[in-house]
This record gives structure tokens, C-alpha cells and sequence, in this order.
């Protein structure tokens, strides 16, 4: 009940930070969640789900639809969609990939999509034609490298020439991003930067990449934290390099919920959350109770921390006001 009290209110610090709260979905099917939760975005929508569901590569005019209900659903409000992210633990039985040792670093994601570009260019012609309903930014998964940036820009722009032959109608001021989930797009994102629309944080991987655990083994899942201190540095750099650039950097991995780092986050300077609807109003809830500019200090000092015992520590004692708490 007290958290439906910040419902229709804006997502602002007590001394003006504005930040945006999104939801990430998997399909048309969550929309009633989003809005329920006054999400003022959709931060994240995973594509993927439409392939699994279905029995073979769906086709272009149905990704549209699919796409198009989302877009529209959200009248006007940003959406985030995530180019087709299969592999590693998500598999299509219709697509021949071959076993793999280590399929999380695998043949996967936008390796995948750069390999196979018959698929790769049906999905983007369907989202530019779903950019024509509402407010559309394309994300592109598990980027290693400038070069696969190119790439899959280089695709994008084609997918817009031929629609553009065929009087198809999109949204030419459509943008395009990556997801930062791997170290190396991390450590290089002051170069990512100057190529790309904006940044959005994947922590599930990111952490799994940069501790070098398997984010599904229960044996190592102490191991797998947001709160180790590189985990901490990584992301506080690409905020940094996002800022520097003019561009909006945000998170939609499941650290972006997370109570304990909402405060630290807020602090980095990080501007886009996107989380399961349900967390929302929390979300909002704690940023409307937060100071950001009394969290800045400590978002520097979590991250001379020397172990992941001291960062979460040090996370959750900054929970511990009472405004937090309602």
C-alpha cells in the first residue's frame, strides 16, 4: 500500500536527479505487469522468447506484430529491444548449432547474428518496421569488439535502405546501442562510446565473464555477486565513458532491482534502470528517499574495496535509513 503511493509520480531524487525506471519483458504478455507498475519504460525486451516459442525462424511479418503490440502497448514510453540473443543456455532445437565445450562463450548472440545474416536481417527489418508506432531503440547483445559494432551497424543500415526502397515506412531517428555485458566492452567503452547511440549494462553476464563463474552452478554461487569490487569498477567506468560521451548509460541486469545497489548506482551517475516490473515502485520508492549527491562519495569508496564481504556490507548499511525502509 505505501509503495502504490508513489504510482504516477516521477522516478527524482530529493535533490532533482532524474532517473528512469523500465521494466524488461519477453513479451506482449507482460504489458499489463509494465503498466500495472507504471514502468516509464520498457529497458529491456528479449526477443529471443518469440524463437523459442515457436517451431521454426518466425517470419518477418510476425516479429513485426509482435514487436508493433509491444511498441504500441507503451504509448510513446521508450522501448529497448535486444537483437536475438541464442546460445549458451538457450537453444533452438530448429537452428543446427553445434555442441559447444563452453557454449557461453560460444557461438552465440551476436556471433550468431554476424555468421547468419539471412536471420539477422529479417529480425532489424521487422523492428525498424515496429519504430514506426512508438519509440524504438535497438540493442545489440554480447558485443566483444568495435568490429562487430561495424558490423551490426553496417546491417542496420541496409535494413534501412531496403525498406527505404520499398516505401516502407520507419522511424529514421530510430538509435542503437550495445549491451555491456562482456569485460572487454567494459574496459573499451570510452571507445564504444563515440560509435554508439547508448549503453545498457548486462550484470548477469557481466559478472559471470569477470569472475570467470558459471552464473548456473549452485557449488560456485557465492562467487557470482554484483558486489565484487571489479564487478564495481567495470560498471562505474562505462557510466563514466557514457557521461564523458553525451550518451545514457543504463543497467538490465538483475543488479539494476537490486535494493542494495540502487543507492550506489544512483551515485555513479547511472541514469536508466530496468528491472522485473514488480520492482518498480520499490525502485521508486527508494530513489524519491535518496539524496544523490550525499551517495556520490560513496560511490567512490565502495569501489577501493578489497573484497566482495566489504562492498556488500558496506551496500546494505546504506539501506539502513528509515526513509528507505517507508
Amino acid at each position: 500500500e505505501r509503495l502504490s503511493e508513489v504510482r504516477g509520480m516521477d522516478s527524482v531524487t530529493l535533490d532533482g536527479a532524474r532517473v528512469e525506471l523500465g521494466a524488461n519483458v519477453g513479451s506482449s504478455r507482460d504489458l499489463d505487469e509494465v503498466l500495472k507498475n507504471d514502468a516509464e519504460a520498457i529497458g529491456l525486451y528479449r526477443t529471443e522468447f518469440l524463437y523459442l516459442e515457436s517451431s521454426m525462424l518466425p517470419t518477418e511479418d510476425e516479429q513485426f506484430e509482435a514487436y508493433r503490440s509491444v511498441v504500441a502497448g507503451m504509448g510513446g514510453r521508450p522501448v529497448v529491444i535486444r537483437t536475438l540473443d541464442i546460445g549458451g543456455d538457450k537453444k533452438l532445437d530448429y537452428l543446427s548449432i553445434p555442441e559447444e565445450e563452453n557454449p557461453f562463450l560460444g557461438y552465440r548472440a551476436i556471433r550468431l547474428c554476424l555468421d547468419r545474416q539471412d536471420i539477422f536481417k529479417v529480425q532489424l527489418r521487422a523492428i525498424l518496421r515496429s519504430s514506426a508506432f512508438g519509440k524504438v531503440r535497438i540493442l545489440f547483445p554480447m558485443i566483444s569488439s568495435l568490429e562487430e559494432l561495424r558490423a551490426a551497424k553496417g546491417l542496420l543500415e541496409e535494413a534501412k535502405e531496403e525498406l527505404r526502397a520499398e516505401s516502407v515506412e520507419f522511424d529514421e531517428g530510430v538509435t542503437s546501442g550495445i549491451m555491456v555485458e562482456v569485460p572487454s566492452a567494459a574496459i573499451l567503452s570510452d571507445q564504444f562510446a563515440g560509435e554508439c547511440d547508448f549503453f545498457s549494462i548486462g550484470t548477469n553476464d557481466l559478472i559471470q565473464y569477470t569472475v570467470a563463474v558459471d552464473r548456473g552452478n549452485d557449488k560456485l554461487s557465492p562467487l557470482y555477486s554484483p558486489c565484487h569490487p571489479a564487478v564495481l569498477r567495470l560498471v562505474k567506468t562505462v557510466i563514466e565513458n557514457g557521461r564523458r560521451a553525451g550518451i545514457p548509460v543504463a543497467m538490465c541486469g538483475e543488479a539494476a532491482g537490486d535494493p542494495r545497489l540502487i543507492p550506489v548506482l544512483l551515485g555513479m551517475g547511472l541514469t536508466e534502470f530496468s528491472m522485473s516490473p514488480s520492482s518498480i515502485l520499490q525502485a521508486r520508492w527508494m530513489v524519491r528517499n535518496l539524496r544523490k549527491s550525499d551517495l556520490e562519495k560513496a560511490a567512490e569508496y565502495v569501489v577501493t574495496l578489497g573484497t566482495t564481504a566489504e562492498a556488500e556490507a558496506f551496500c546494505e548499511s546504506l539501506l539502513m535509513s528509515p526513509d528507505l525502509c517507508g
